[in-house]
């Protein structure tokens, strides 16, 4: 099971039109997943690092609302630690059962060695579709 570090209430990026610091890119090993708070008011992301590839999901099981932060990579998808739903970092859509439904899944871009999340930006497939 992940025990991550937090990055707790990350604010906005000044130019970035609305993009939030959610951890520093060496600070997510291959396979490493860490919880990050956009915003004082914002959601919580599952940020992750499969393979170069950076993805930031929201982070609660929707199963059973558990975080998903403090779960493993599996397969290139994020394992909650609670029942062993699996989802597909670039979709949200879960693998099957006990999870039913997507979760959220945020824009992520770096910038030097930041790694910036839109809390605004995500998007939950309709029944399973895929977002790309």
């Amino acid at each position: 099971m992940s025990t991550g570090p937090v990055t707790e209430a990350a604010t906005p990026v000044p130019g970035t039109s609305g993009w939030v610091r959610a951890c520093a890119l060496g600070e997510l090993t291959d396979g490493g997943v860490r919880r990050a708070v956009l915003g004082a008011d914002g959601p919580a992301v599952a940020v992750v690092r499969v393979g170069g590839l950076i993805h930031a999901v929201a982070d609660r099981c929707s199963h059973q609302d558990f975080r998903l932060s403090e779960g493993e990579v599996v397969d290139g998808g994020l394992e909650c630690p609670l029942h062993g739903a699996l989802f597909d970092l670039r979709t949200g859509t879960p693998d099957g059962p006990p999870a039913t439904r997507p979760v959220a899944v945020h824009a992520v871009a770096v910038r030097g060695e930041d790694v910036l999340v839109d809390p605004a930006a995500s998007t939950v497939p309709v029944d399973g579709a895929s977002t790309t």
